[in-house]
């Protein structure tokens, strides 16, 4: 008689629990034209995959609306509104929850309505992955092209081309690959290189959990083995720490405490960090968790950063490392989705809210609108609901940000009506950096370039500004030089850094332009460049350049910087010691 199997060993319920905790998290979106199946395919997932209880399933079922010949209607688990399930599609977006034995998942099922943008851009501004769906009995609708271009607006890493309902066109390759071929020159068009596209049946099951044996021509990954096996992003660990200060504790005269979120990258004890917008350096001094003490904090871990020095630091003020500064400035770029009834006008006051800081905020020029589905570029003086468009932005306060390209978190923001509280408008800062100058002629008649004499004297210019003109050389010290250039604006200094957006055979023109406008002038070069150096001392003046070599300066940029301050102020630079009216620029 044969002996019967030994059963399986039952898996510890403390074992189950931390391989669940371990399994990677992947947030998807869908989109796509109306009724090209998001919510069938969405339903079809949750409940191929055991993501939906019983009692749902009997729910809908036996619901009015339940127009499936099958055994299912699949769209009606996601449709949750009443006004989406009578017209049989989706309005607002629906958040959904499911697993499988590789990966957790958490999927936003957006509207496909040209008037519901808003709330596609919604669900989609954390997926870390769309699904863009396509009928393959309508082809490629601008509906589809829409969807594709706002997720690589909101700078969505991967993309899936779910065409959709291959059984009623007989499961025709050549079909799918016109699709593919003309949605595939769209996206490359959008800067979109490694698009996946998958043949599928939502009703059907076909190519969603397993292989269709009615697609013997499609060799790839069915759609759920493509969720569960893309990579998850890395970037969130790997890009500059930011640590937004959410709230400061101070429970004795013993501990202080910043908390907050970090939003990206890695902080260590014994870390120096920059505390923003003061420019002040500290070293980390514990990082204190739920748990206890750690070592480390990393994105997106929840925290509280002690310092070695009791810096003034409150909610709104930023972390970071010194040698990888955010952009600090009041003015920016943005492209925004403009989500409010009443349109976008500018020189009106918004409040923008951005990481934990809060500021008061104007629309002081729109750039141009987008159509969304021919891409072009329109003028424009305002936005109306849904669209979007590319805004120049003041603020009252600096903002310290990165762009949305370079870093999600610290990229994006909302303007919010401060009247009614409503938040107006999603924004995604374009990268700040200013082009370089790179027609020739223009070079050359920069460097030709000659002063008028002005109307306004120096001695005005410094009863206004307060210090007199100077340019400031360092060499290979350029977190120093904006270092510097924090503590004199503190002192009510007009100051500017010159870094290597300049060229440096036109470094002497731009100092001598910007000391006759009155302003002290940092010019931070990376190596020595001793003929350029002395043509500009000769260009602005020996009396009123400083060149400091790094070997003469303190190791910590925050006592260089007090040095060079002294030395300025003991020149006469920030008292106007030795200031004749009379003195020409």
């Amino acid at each position: 008689m044969p002996q019967a199997e030994a059963p399986a060993p039952v898996q510890s319920i403390e074992t189950f629990l931390k391989e669940d905790q371990e399994k990677g998290l992947l947030r998807f979106t869908t989109a796509g034209s109306v009724d090209d199946g998001k919510s069938t395919l969405i339903g079809r997932l949750l409940y191929d995959s055991r993501g939906v209880y019983e009692d749902q399933i009997a729910a809908v079922r036996n619901s009015p609306v339940n127009r499936s010949t099958g055994p299912i209607d699949f769209s009606l688990l996601t449709d949750g509104l009443r006004a989406e399930r009578e017209q049989g599609i989706t309005i607002d977006v629906a958040y959904r929850y499911f697993a499988t034995p590789k990966r957790k998942f958490i999927i936003a099922d957006t509207p496909g309505h040209e008037q519901y943008t808003r709330n596609m851009a919604t669900g989609a501004s954390t997926a870390d992955l769309a699904i863009v769906l396509i009928d393959a009995k309508n082809g490629v609708l601008p509906q589809s092209r829409r969807h594709a271009f706002i997720a690589s607006l909101l700078g969505i890493p991967n993309i899936v081309v779910a065409v959709n309902k291959i059984d009623l066109v007989e499961f025709r390759p050549d079909v799918f690959q016109r699709i593919r071929e003309e949605f595939g020159a769209h996206l490359r068009r959008l800067g979109i290189r490694d698009a996946r596209f998958i043949p599928i049946s939502a009703l059907e099951g076909d190519n969603v959990i397993s292989r269709s044996p009615r697609t013997p021509w499609y060799e790839g990954e069915t759609l759920l083995q493509h969720l569960e096996n893309v990579p998850l992003e890395a970037g969130r660990t790997q890009d500059p720490m930011r640590f937004p200060v959410q709230y400061v504790i101070r429970p004795d005269a013993h501990f202080r405490g910043y908390a907050g979120q970090l939003v990206s990258g890695i902080i260590r004890q014994g870390d120096t960090v920059t505390a923003l917008p003061s420019g002040r350096t500290s070293r980390v001094k514990s990082i204190v968790a739920w748990e206890g003490e750690q070592g480390e904090a990393f994105a997106p871990m929840p925290a509280t950063i002690c310092l070695e020095d009791e810096l003034d630091v409150s909610r709104g003020d930023m972390l970071v490392h010194p040698v990888d500064l955010p952009h600090v400035s009041r003015h920016f770029e943005a492209t925004v989705v403009w989500m409010n009834d009443q349109p976008l006008r500018r020189d009106r006051p918004y409040l923008l809210k951005h990481t934990t800081q809060q500021l008061a905020a104007t629309v002081v020029a729109v750039r141009h609108r987008i159509d969304i589905n021919t891409l072009a570029e329109e003028p424009a003086e305002r936005l109306e609901l849904n669209e979007i468009g590319r805004v120049a932005i003041e603020t009252t306060r600096p903002a310290f940000f990165d762009s949305y390209a370079a870093n999600r978190r610290t990229g994006s923001f909302i303007l919010i009506d401060p009247i009614s509280n409503a938040t107006v408008a999603a924004g995604m800062i374009q990268d700040p950096r200013p082009e370089r100058v790179a027609d020739s002629a223009a070079q050359a008649a920069l460097l030709e370039l000659e002063f008028a004499a002005s109307r306004l004297t120096p001695a005005e210019r410094f009863s206004r500004a307060g210090h007199y003109p100077a340019t400031v050389w360092l060499t290979a010290r350029q977190e120093l030089a904006y270092l510097l250039e924090r503590k004199l604006f503190e002192r009510g200094c007009q100051v500017k850094v010159i870094a290597e957006e300049v060229e440096s055979r036109i470094l002497a023109e731009v100092a001598v332009l910007l000391n006759a406008a009155g302003l002290i002038t940092i010019l931070s070069v990376s190596s020595p460049q001793g003929s350029e150096r002395d043509r500009t001392e000769a260009r602005v003046g020996s009396d009123r350049f400083f060149h400091f070599e790094p070997q003469t300066l303190a190791a910590s940029d925050d006592r260089a910087a007090d040095q060079i301050c002294a030395a300025l102020e003991s020149r006469g630079v920030l008292t106007g010691h030795g200031f004749r009216e009379g003195e020409g620029i």
